[in-house]
Protein backbone atom coordinates (compact mmCIF):
# COMPACT_ATOMS: atom_id res chain seq x y z
CA UNK A 1 0.00 0.00 0.00
CA UNK A 2 1.71 3.32 -0.93
CA UNK A 3 0.30 6.50 1.14
CA UNK A 4 0.01 9.82 -1.11
CA UNK A 5 -0.58 13.46 0.21
CA UNK A 6 -1.50 16.57 -1.15
CA UNK A 7 -0.85 19.51 0.56
CA UNK A 8 -1.77 22.82 -0.49
CA UNK A 9 -3.47 26.35 1.29
CA UNK A 10 -6.65 25.17 1.94
CA UNK A 11 -6.92 21.14 2.09
CA UNK A 12 -4.57 17.90 3.04
CA UNK A 13 -6.04 15.53 0.87
CA UNK A 14 -4.58 11.67 1.20
CA UNK A 15 -4.69 8.81 -0.21
CA UNK A 16 -3.74 4.94 0.04
CA UNK A 17 -3.15 3.42 -3.30
CA UNK A 18 -1.82 -0.26 -4.72
CA UNK A 19 -0.24 -0.81 -7.91
CA UNK A 20 -2.71 -3.29 -9.69
CA UNK A 21 -1.10 -4.29 -13.24
CA UNK A 22 0.74 -1.46 -13.11
CA UNK A 23 -2.04 1.07 -12.46
CA UNK A 24 -2.22 3.19 -9.75
CA UNK A 25 -5.77 2.39 -7.75
CA UNK A 26 -7.01 4.70 -5.17
CA UNK A 27 -8.55 2.32 -2.23
CA UNK A 28 -9.25 5.13 0.78
CA UNK A 29 -9.24 8.74 0.99
CA UNK A 30 -9.66 11.41 3.67
CA UNK A 31 -9.58 15.34 3.05
CA UNK A 32 -8.10 17.68 5.75
CA UNK A 33 -8.99 20.99 6.19
CA UNK A 34 -5.07 22.81 5.72
CA UNK A 35 -5.97 25.37 8.69
CA UNK A 36 -7.47 23.44 11.27
CA UNK A 37 -4.20 20.92 12.02
CA UNK A 38 -1.00 22.02 13.56
CA UNK A 39 1.07 19.59 10.45
CA UNK A 40 0.93 17.31 8.29
CA UNK A 41 1.81 14.35 10.81
CA UNK A 42 -1.31 14.60 12.76
CA UNK A 43 -3.80 13.80 9.71
CA UNK A 44 -1.44 10.96 8.29
CA UNK A 45 -1.55 9.42 11.84
CA UNK A 46 -5.66 9.71 11.72
CA UNK A 47 -5.58 8.89 8.28
CA UNK A 48 -3.80 5.65 8.89
CA UNK A 49 -5.08 4.90 12.33
CA UNK A 50 -2.53 2.12 12.51
CA UNK A 51 -2.36 0.99 9.03
CA UNK A 52 1.14 0.39 7.68
CA UNK A 53 2.38 1.61 4.46
CA UNK A 54 5.11 0.46 1.80
CA UNK A 55 5.64 3.47 0.52
CA UNK A 56 4.72 7.02 0.78
CA UNK A 57 5.03 10.34 -1.39
CA UNK A 58 3.88 13.75 -0.44
CA UNK A 59 2.90 16.69 -2.72
CA UNK A 60 3.26 20.06 -1.10
CA UNK A 61 3.13 23.80 -2.00
CA UNK A 62 6.30 25.40 -1.90
CA UNK A 63 10.15 24.61 -3.13
CA UNK A 64 11.55 21.47 -1.52
CA UNK A 65 15.18 21.53 -0.16
CA UNK A 66 17.00 18.68 1.20
CA UNK A 67 13.99 16.74 2.25
CA UNK A 68 12.19 19.91 4.10
CA UNK A 69 9.89 22.30 2.55
CA UNK A 70 8.49 25.05 4.36
CA UNK A 71 4.87 25.53 2.87
CA UNK A 72 4.36 29.17 0.58
CA UNK A 73 0.88 29.36 1.95
CA UNK A 74 0.52 27.71 5.33
CA UNK A 75 2.95 28.20 8.67
CA UNK A 76 4.24 24.89 8.56
CA UNK A 77 7.84 22.91 7.93
CA UNK A 78 7.03 19.29 6.12
CA UNK A 79 10.03 17.14 6.73
CA UNK A 80 10.63 13.63 5.13
CA UNK A 81 12.82 12.12 7.71
CA UNK A 82 10.42 12.76 10.38
CA UNK A 83 7.93 11.20 8.35
CA UNK A 84 9.68 8.89 7.32
CA UNK A 85 10.13 8.07 11.08
CA UNK A 86 6.68 8.16 11.95
CA UNK A 87 5.82 5.82 9.14
CA UNK A 88 8.60 3.30 9.55
CA UNK A 89 10.01 4.08 6.11
CA UNK A 90 13.46 4.39 4.98
CA UNK A 91 12.31 6.88 2.92
CA UNK A 92 9.33 9.31 1.88
CA UNK A 93 9.37 10.77 -1.51
CA UNK A 94 8.98 14.71 -0.38
CA UNK A 95 8.48 16.94 -4.20
CA UNK A 96 6.86 19.96 -5.03
CA UNK A 97 2.67 19.76 -5.65
CA UNK A 98 3.18 20.81 -9.40
CA UNK A 99 5.76 18.07 -9.69
CA UNK A 100 3.52 15.48 -8.20
CA UNK A 101 1.10 17.21 -10.30
CA UNK A 102 3.46 17.01 -13.37
CA UNK A 103 3.91 13.05 -12.65
CA UNK A 104 0.19 12.28 -12.27
CA UNK A 105 -0.42 13.20 -16.10
CA UNK A 106 1.76 10.45 -16.76
CA UNK A 107 -0.96 8.09 -15.21
CA UNK A 108 -4.56 9.96 -17.41
CA UNK A 109 -6.10 9.16 -19.83
CA UNK A 110 -7.91 11.02 -22.88
CA UNK A 111 -11.14 11.35 -21.24
CA UNK A 112 -8.90 12.81 -18.24
CA UNK A 113 -8.31 16.11 -20.19
CA UNK A 114 -11.19 18.70 -21.75
CA UNK A 115 -9.23 20.23 -24.95
CA UNK A 116 -8.54 23.76 -25.16
CA UNK A 117 -6.73 23.73 -28.56
CA UNK A 118 -6.14 20.48 -30.54
CA UNK A 119 -3.08 21.82 -31.82
CA UNK A 120 0.09 19.94 -33.67
CA UNK A 121 1.88 17.67 -30.91
CA UNK A 122 5.78 17.87 -31.45
CA UNK A 123 6.79 14.81 -30.73
CA UNK A 124 10.47 16.11 -29.49
CA UNK A 125 9.08 19.08 -27.67
CA UNK A 126 8.74 19.74 -24.23
CA UNK A 127 5.61 20.60 -21.74
CA UNK A 128 4.52 22.45 -19.05
CA UNK A 129 2.03 22.89 -16.62
CA UNK A 130 -0.01 25.71 -15.09
CA UNK A 131 -2.12 25.60 -12.12
CA UNK A 132 -4.41 28.19 -10.21
CA UNK A 133 -5.64 27.25 -6.83
CA UNK A 134 -5.06 28.79 -3.79
CA UNK A 135 -1.89 29.70 -5.19
CA UNK A 136 -0.60 29.46 -8.32
CA UNK A 137 1.94 26.60 -9.55
CA UNK A 138 3.83 25.87 -12.66
CA UNK A 139 6.13 23.11 -13.59
CA UNK A 140 7.74 21.96 -16.86
CA UNK A 141 8.86 18.79 -18.36
CA UNK A 142 11.38 17.72 -20.46
CA UNK A 143 11.18 15.27 -23.16
CA UNK A 144 14.30 12.75 -22.17
CA UNK A 145 14.50 9.43 -24.07
CA UNK A 146 10.85 10.25 -25.90
CA UNK A 147 9.31 10.68 -22.36
CA UNK A 148 8.89 13.67 -20.22
CA UNK A 149 10.88 14.14 -17.26
CA UNK A 150 8.62 16.91 -14.55
CA UNK A 151 11.43 19.64 -13.45
CA UNK A 152 9.74 21.91 -10.60
CA UNK A 153 10.08 25.64 -10.46
CA UNK A 154 8.28 28.30 -8.48
CA UNK A 155 7.12 30.62 -11.49
CA UNK A 156 4.01 31.41 -10.26
CA UNK A 157 5.74 34.02 -8.10
CA UNK A 158 7.36 35.71 -11.01
CA UNK A 159 6.42 39.48 -11.15
CA UNK A 160 3.17 40.09 -12.56
CA UNK A 161 3.19 41.47 -16.25
CA UNK A 162 0.42 44.09 -17.40
CA UNK A 163 -0.37 43.26 -20.63
CA UNK A 164 -3.18 46.27 -21.43
CA UNK A 165 -4.01 49.41 -19.63
CA UNK A 166 -7.11 47.29 -17.33
CA UNK A 167 -3.93 45.21 -16.12
CA UNK A 168 -1.22 48.22 -15.59
CA UNK A 169 -3.97 49.73 -13.21
CA UNK A 170 -4.89 46.37 -11.76
CA UNK A 171 -1.03 46.34 -11.05
CA UNK A 172 -1.14 49.89 -9.75
CA UNK A 173 -3.72 48.68 -7.24
CA UNK A 174 -1.83 45.70 -6.19
CA UNK A 175 1.00 47.34 -5.62
CA UNK A 176 -0.96 49.62 -2.43
CA UNK A 177 -0.71 46.02 -0.93
CA UNK A 178 2.03 43.90 -1.44
CA UNK A 179 6.04 45.06 -1.94
CA UNK A 180 6.04 42.32 -4.74
CA UNK A 181 3.34 42.06 -7.14
CA UNK A 182 3.27 38.24 -8.69
CA UNK A 183 1.17 36.47 -11.11
CA UNK A 184 0.02 34.57 -7.71
CA UNK A 185 -1.80 37.29 -6.52
CA UNK A 186 -4.14 37.86 -9.60
CA UNK A 187 -4.08 34.28 -10.26
CA UNK A 188 -5.00 32.41 -7.38
CA UNK A 189 -8.46 32.23 -5.15
CA UNK A 190 -7.42 35.05 -3.17
CA UNK A 191 -6.34 36.97 -6.76
CA UNK A 192 -9.88 36.42 -8.13
CA UNK A 193 -10.92 37.99 -4.58
CA UNK A 194 -8.70 40.68 -4.98
CA UNK A 195 -9.48 41.36 -8.76
CA UNK A 196 -13.24 41.41 -8.06
CA UNK A 197 -12.64 44.17 -5.24
CA UNK A 198 -10.45 46.23 -7.72
CA UNK A 199 -13.67 45.84 -10.70
CA UNK A 200 -16.06 46.45 -8.49
CA UNK A 201 -14.72 49.17 -6.59
CA UNK A 202 -13.91 51.05 -10.07
CA UNK A 203 -17.27 50.92 -10.79
CA UNK A 204 -20.76 52.97 -10.63
CA UNK A 205 -22.15 49.09 -10.65
CA UNK A 206 -23.24 48.48 -6.98
CA UNK A 207 -22.98 45.37 -5.49
CA UNK A 208 -26.74 43.21 -5.51
CA UNK A 209 -27.68 42.56 -1.85
CA UNK A 210 -27.76 38.45 -3.34
CA UNK A 211 -24.39 38.59 -4.00
CA UNK A 212 -23.34 40.53 -0.78
CA UNK A 213 -25.21 37.56 0.81
CA UNK A 214 -23.48 34.53 -0.75
CA UNK A 215 -20.03 36.52 -0.24
CA UNK A 216 -20.74 36.73 3.56
CA UNK A 217 -21.85 33.13 3.79
CA UNK A 218 -19.23 31.83 2.50
CA UNK A 219 -16.47 33.79 3.91
CA UNK A 220 -14.66 33.85 0.27
CA UNK A 221 -15.81 36.35 -3.03
CA UNK A 222 -14.25 33.98 -5.18
CA UNK A 223 -16.65 31.22 -5.53
CA UNK A 224 -19.59 33.34 -5.37
CA UNK A 225 -17.87 35.59 -8.09
CA UNK A 226 -17.09 33.19 -10.57
CA UNK A 227 -20.79 31.54 -9.77
CA UNK A 228 -22.10 34.68 -10.71
CA UNK A 229 -20.27 35.44 -13.80
CA UNK A 230 -21.14 32.24 -15.12
CA UNK A 231 -24.13 32.23 -15.04
CA UNK A 232 -24.90 35.43 -16.46
CA UNK A 233 -26.23 37.59 -13.04
CA UNK A 234 -23.96 39.96 -12.56
CA UNK A 235 -22.15 42.04 -15.27
CA UNK A 236 -19.30 43.07 -12.74
CA UNK A 237 -18.59 39.72 -12.02
CA UNK A 238 -18.63 38.21 -15.82
CA UNK A 239 -16.21 41.21 -16.57
CA UNK A 240 -13.79 39.79 -13.65
CA UNK A 241 -13.69 36.22 -15.03
CA UNK A 242 -13.25 37.41 -18.43
CA UNK A 243 -9.84 39.64 -16.90
CA UNK A 244 -8.86 36.37 -14.76
CA UNK A 245 -9.15 34.14 -17.81
CA UNK A 246 -7.67 36.34 -20.03
CA UNK A 247 -4.46 37.21 -17.53
CA UNK A 248 -4.40 32.56 -17.24
CA UNK A 249 -3.93 32.77 -20.60
CA UNK A 250 -1.69 35.29 -21.20
CA UNK A 251 0.68 33.56 -18.68
CA UNK A 252 0.13 30.02 -19.57
CA UNK A 253 1.27 31.41 -23.03
CA UNK A 254 4.86 32.94 -21.30
CA UNK A 255 5.31 29.59 -19.97
CA UNK A 256 5.12 27.91 -22.84
CA UNK A 257 7.95 30.30 -24.56
CA UNK A 258 9.85 30.14 -21.69
CA UNK A 259 10.17 26.33 -21.85
CA UNK A 260 9.27 26.27 -25.81
CA UNK A 261 6.22 23.70 -25.23
CA UNK A 262 5.38 22.28 -28.51
CA UNK A 263 4.38 19.24 -26.57
CA UNK A 264 1.53 21.04 -24.92
CA UNK A 265 0.00 22.74 -22.22
CA UNK A 266 -1.44 21.48 -19.38
CA UNK A 267 -4.32 23.69 -17.34
CA UNK A 268 -4.53 21.69 -13.45
CA UNK A 269 -5.56 23.08 -10.39
CA UNK A 270 -8.49 23.58 -8.26
CA UNK A 271 -9.69 26.57 -9.86
CA UNK A 272 -9.91 25.37 -13.76
CA UNK A 273 -12.49 22.60 -13.92
CA UNK A 274 -14.80 24.96 -11.77
CA UNK A 275 -14.67 27.78 -14.85
CA UNK A 276 -14.44 25.22 -17.62
CA UNK A 277 -16.96 26.99 -19.96
CA UNK A 278 -14.86 30.25 -19.90
CA UNK A 279 -11.50 28.36 -20.41
CA UNK A 280 -12.96 27.00 -23.71
CA UNK A 281 -15.08 29.82 -24.72
CA UNK A 282 -11.99 31.50 -26.76
CA UNK A 283 -10.68 34.11 -24.05
CA UNK A 284 -7.93 31.73 -22.44
CA UNK A 285 -6.46 30.42 -25.93
CA UNK A 286 -6.44 34.08 -27.82
CA UNK A 287 -4.59 35.71 -24.70
CA UNK A 288 -2.46 32.30 -24.89
CA UNK A 289 -1.17 33.35 -28.42
CA UNK A 290 -0.80 36.70 -28.16
CA UNK A 291 2.48 37.16 -28.50
CA UNK A 292 3.32 39.20 -31.57
CA UNK A 293 5.71 37.16 -33.99
CA UNK A 294 5.21 33.74 -31.87
CA UNK A 295 1.68 33.70 -32.07
CA UNK A 296 1.77 31.08 -35.01
CA UNK A 297 4.37 28.81 -33.18
CA UNK A 298 1.97 28.86 -30.03
CA UNK A 299 -1.49 28.42 -32.30
CA UNK A 300 -0.12 24.63 -32.88
CA UNK A 301 0.75 23.78 -29.06
CA UNK A 302 -2.10 21.81 -27.76
CA UNK A 303 -3.71 23.14 -24.97
CA UNK A 304 -5.84 20.79 -22.33
CA UNK A 305 -7.67 21.52 -19.07
CA UNK A 306 -6.53 18.28 -16.17
CA UNK A 307 -10.27 17.32 -15.26
CA UNK A 308 -9.63 14.23 -12.73
CA UNK A 309 -9.08 15.50 -9.40
CA UNK A 310 -6.60 12.97 -8.46
CA UNK A 311 -3.75 14.12 -10.74
CA UNK A 312 -1.67 15.45 -7.81
CA UNK A 313 -2.35 12.61 -5.71
CA UNK A 314 -1.73 9.97 -8.33
CA UNK A 315 1.56 11.65 -8.51
CA UNK A 316 2.58 11.62 -5.32
CA UNK A 317 1.53 7.93 -5.08
CA UNK A 318 3.84 7.50 -8.04
CA UNK A 319 6.97 9.41 -6.82
CA UNK A 320 6.34 7.52 -3.55
CA UNK A 321 6.60 4.13 -5.33
CA UNK A 322 9.26 5.07 -7.55
CA UNK A 323 11.82 5.77 -4.40
CA UNK A 324 11.14 2.93 -2.01
CA UNK A 325 13.19 0.44 -2.27
CA UNK A 326 13.23 -2.53 -4.41
CA UNK A 327 12.20 -5.91 -2.06
CA UNK A 328 13.80 -7.84 -4.93
CA UNK A 329 16.88 -5.96 -4.79
CA UNK A 330 17.31 -6.41 -1.42
CA UNK A 331 16.58 -10.13 -1.44
CA UNK A 332 19.49 -10.34 -4.22
CA UNK A 333 22.00 -7.81 -2.63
Amino acid sequence: MILAGDVGGTNVRLALFEVERGKLVRKDEKTFRSRDVSGLEQPVEEFLAGRRVAASGIGVAGPVRNGRCEATNLPWVVDAAVLAKSLALPRVALVNDLFANALGLGELGPADFAVVNAGIEDPEGNAALISAGTGLGEAYLVRVSGRFVPQASEGGHASFAPRNPFEIDLLGYLQRTYSHVSFERVLSGPGLAALYAFERGGSDEREPAWLSEEIAASGDASPAVTAAALAGKDAVAARVLEHFVAIYGGEAGNLALKVLATGGVFVGGGIAPKILPKLLDGTFFGAFCDKGRFAALLAKIPVRVVTNDLCALLGAARAGAEAAPDPQRRRDG
